[in-house]
C-alpha cells in the first residue's frame, strides 16, 4: 500500500485573474498536472501507456474551491489513488495554502485505445495499481451524474488549434474556461467558494463546431456543450 504524494508549487502571474488570485481553471490545472506527474512517477503515466497505443482520458471531475490563493503564494497539493475497477480509476486532490485547505477534488479516469477510441479494461494495470493504492477516503463526494438541460442561452464556436491537447481532442481546461466565460463577472469576483461538477461524455475534435448551452438557477449555473448534435460535456457550477 502506497502513501499520499505531495507536490509543491508557487502561484505564477499567468495563473491569476483580475483579482490577482489564482483562477478556478488554474487551480484545476495544477491538480491535473499533479495527476500526470504522479502517474508518471508510479509507472502508469501517459508516456508508459502510449507505447501500447493507450492513453488516459478524464471522465468525471468534482472540485470544491474554498479560497483562491494569491499570486506568488506557495501551495501544496496532496494526491492519491484509492479506488479502481475494470472501467475507471479514482484520483483525489487536496490543495493547501497558508490559509488552510484551498480546494479539494475527486477525478475519475478511464483508459482509451488511441486507435479505436474505445475504453480499455483497467485490469491490464492491476499489478501497478495495487502498488499505488492509498488507504485514504476521498475528501469530497463523487462527481454528480448530470442530466441534459433545456438551455436558455446558446452560442457556437469552432474548435481551433489552441483548444486541443495531446489526445487531439478539446482540452479539459478549455471546457472549464468556456464555463467560467459564461458566468457573470460579479459572481466570480464576490464568490465565497464554489463547487464544479463536470461529466465528459464524448470527444470534440479539431474542426468541430461547439454549441454551448447554459441555464441559470439562482446561484447555480448548468451547462451542456455539444457538437453536431452530440452531447460532449455537462457541467454544474454552484457558488456558495
Amino acid at each position: 500500500m502506497a502513501t499520499i504524494s505531495t507536490y509543491n508549487f508557487t502561484i505564477q502571474p499567468q495563473d491569476v485573474d483580475f483579482s490577482l488570485r489564482a483562477s478556478a481553471s488554474s487551480l484545476i490545472s495544477y491538480m491535473l498536472n499533479v495527476a500526470g506527474t504522479d502517474a508518471h512517477l508510479k509507472g502508469f503515466g501517459v508516456d508508459a501507456l502510449q507505447g501500447q497505443s493507450f492513453t488516459w482520458v478524464l471522465s468525471r471531475l468534482a472540485v470544491e474551491i474554498y479560497h483562491q490563493p494569491k499570486q506568488y503564494e506557495d501551495i501544496d497539493i496532496d494526491t492519491w489513488v484509492n479506488d479502481f475497477n475494470r472501467l475507471s480509476s479514482t484520483r483525489n486532490f487536496r490543495m493547501r495554502s497558508g490559509d488552510g485547505v484551498a480546494a479539494i477534488g475527486f477525478s475519475q479516469w478511464c483508459m482509451l485505445n488511441m486507435e479505436t477510441r474505445q475504453v480499455v479494461d483497467m485490469n491490464l494495470l492491476k499489478d501497478v495499481y495495487e502498488r499505488a493504492m492509498v488507504d485514504e477516503p476521498s475528501p469530497i463526494s463523487a462527481p454528480a451524474r448530470l442530466r441534459e438541460i433545456e438551455p436558455t442561452t446558446t452560442y457556437s464556436r469552432p474548435v481551433r488549434y489552441s483548444d486541443i491537447d495531446f489526445n487531439r481532442h478539446v482540452n479539459t481546461l478549455r471546457y472549464i474556461d468556456i464555463i467560467f466565460d459564461n458566468v457573470p463577472l460579479e459572481l466570480i469576483e464576490k464568490n465565497n467558494g464554489m463547487r464544479l461538477d463536470i461529466n465528459f461524455i464524448a470527444e470534440a475534435r479539431y474542426g468541430d463546431t461547439l454549441t454551448i448551452g447554459s441555464l441559470a438557477e439562482d446561484n447555480v449555473w448548468k451547462f451542456d456543450i455539444s457538437a453536431e448534435g452530440k452531447r460532449l460535456c455537462s457541467a454544474r457550477l454552484e457558488f456558495k
